[in-house]
């Protein structure tokens, strides 16, 4: 496509910071470089017509790992870096809320976010008990006393150990007024976003980069990439993409579930929001397939989120299905996040590791502070 001599000198002419990805990533980055030099022109590119990926596709847990999880990060990672893990997620969090405010993304905290142990996880479970002292003594730092108790099943989920295992920090959001404010806060500051545009590629010289999109191309002063699951297409970074599959079932009359709830190490994960539940995950019934960039739902994984709503969370009450949709997250061997300068002019802040929600405002904040 042609532009115009208008269109180029009005959008496209003396960037100093141009973002790829509008995400949660993204526009905290946007939002940290306005705050850092509020004359500089700076510019973000979104392939999506909506902030694309996962930032508006994810279920909106504001968590910090349930135990299992934190224990599975301890056999890969030193305790000072689960440490570290944790307390990014606690900041993360809290930036976030300080940066939006509760009410503009309805954050609530219903008694906490539940770890559901299966009848048949009885190792798993007896594990998490027997390691609830040592993982708290762990956290203590971050959360000033015990990150994990016992809390009875009172919401008589079936087919589960009589206890769940509760952090009683964990919280919820709704994702799409978290994005929606967080995207008019970034445009009323100066930003200026484009959507519908893709990166193909960009060029490093001396003082500037060139970035060719599959519209245009333009040059920049310092490029950031924030494209979390689809950074292995613009850059070599050890990112890998995880689809997420989700599905949300219609109102149901007299719902009494609230909270947050993880299951099966993480693996699923289930919420309450306008009198529905909201259930996802199911990637490790298939990780190869699932490891791709490409939005769809598969039977096998939505199979599986049915049956667990049925015969698990409402065994007993009548449901419908009414949405199914699915996320692109950035995984890698390493939870950490990759936050560095690849270049002169050119620096990234991706895999998120399905933390985006927690960690995604401070990695914006992050990469925005690489440039001096």
């Amino acid at each position: 496509m042609n532009l115009s001599y208008w269109e180029y000198k009005s959008w496209l002419t003396n960037i100093d910071h141009t973002i790829v990805g509008s995400g949660i990533v993204g526009l905290n980055c946007a939002l940290h470089l306005k705050k850092q030099y509020p004359k500089a022109k700076i510019l973000l590119l979104e392939r999506g017509v909506l902030p694309q990926g996962a930032s508006t596709k994810n279920a909106g847990f504001a968590c910090f790992g349930s135990i299992s999880e934190v224990l599975s990060d301890k056999r890969m990672h030193s305790e000072e870096e689960v440490l570290q893990l944790v307390l990014k997620r606690w900041e993360g969090i809290q930036l976030l809320r300080e940066t939006l405010g509760d009410k503009q993304m309805d954050y609530q905290n219903y008694g906490g976010g539940h770890e559901v142990f299966l009848k048949e996880q009885i190792h798993l479970y007896e594990d998490c008990l027997e390691n609830l002292h040592r993982v708290n003594t762990l956290l203590k730092p971050v959360f000033g006393k015990d990150a994990f108790v016992e809390h009875p099943n009172s919401f008589n989920f079936k087919g589960v150990w009589k206890n769940y295992i509760t952090n009683p920090f964990e919280g919820q959001i709704n994702t799409g007024k978290m994005m929606k404010t967080l995207v008019a806060k970034v445009q009323n500051s100066g930003v200026i976003i484009l959507n519908a545009i893709g990166v193909d590629s960009y060029q490093e010289n001396a003082d500037h980069v060139i970035v060719k999109t599959d519209q245009f191309e333009f040059k920049t002063n310092k490029l950031f990439i924030a494209t979390n699951g689809f950074a292995s297409q613009l850059i070599a970074e050890k990112v890998k993409p995880a689809r997420a599959q989700v599905l949300i079932t219609k109102p149901i009359k007299n719902l009494s579930i609230k909270g947050t709830f993880h299951l099966d190490e993480g693996y699923y994960y289930f919420r309450n929001i306008d009198n529905r539940i909201l259930l996802g995950g199911g990637r490790n019934l298939d990780f190869k397939g699932e490891e791709t960039s490409s939005f769809g739902e598969t039977a096998l994984i939505q199979n599986r989120l049915e049956e667990i709503m049925h015969s698990i969370i409402l065994p007993n009450t009548p449901i419908e299905i009414d949405l199914r949709w699915s996320g692109i997250m950035g995984m890698g061997n390493q939870k950490k996040p990759i936050v560095k300068q690849l270049a002169n002019n050119v620096y990234c802040g991706v895999r998120m590791g399905g933390m985006g929600i927690a960690i995604g405002s401070l990695v914006g904040k992050e990469l925005a502070n690489l440039v001096k």
